[in-house]
């Protein structure tokens, strides 16, 4: 069964957020890590896996993601902060050394 995936990325300096959805979370992210699209991402190096969520149909993960990108700033970083208080890049722990 296809997943699909929210996720969010900061950067270094925990001072940007970017919500993205992917049906393959590692590759996508490995993407980031690369810089290998142009965009948002490369532009302000952020490439920091610190959330993301699980899902079996891609209308949910969109609403989701919809959803997620209205919040205010606070509540997005509570968000994260309830899964991931220490902040920590998640990539590595979720995709092993791809």
């Amino acid at each position: 069964m296809k997943q699909y995936y929210v996720y969010i990325l900061t950067n270094r300096t925990k001072t940007t957020l970017y919500i993205g959805i992917t049906s393959d979370l590692c590759k996508r992210i490995w993407e980031h890590k690369g810089k290998f699209v142009e965009g948002f991402t490369k532009k302000y190096n952020v490439d920091c896996l610190v959330y993301y969520e699980i899902f079996s149909d891609p209308e949910s993960a969109i609403l989701r993601e919809k959803r997620i990108k209205k919040w205010n700033r606070k509540w997005k970083w509570d968000l994260i902060k309830e899964k991931n208080p220490e902040l920590i890049d998640l990539y590595k722990d979720v995709c092993g050394n791809i």
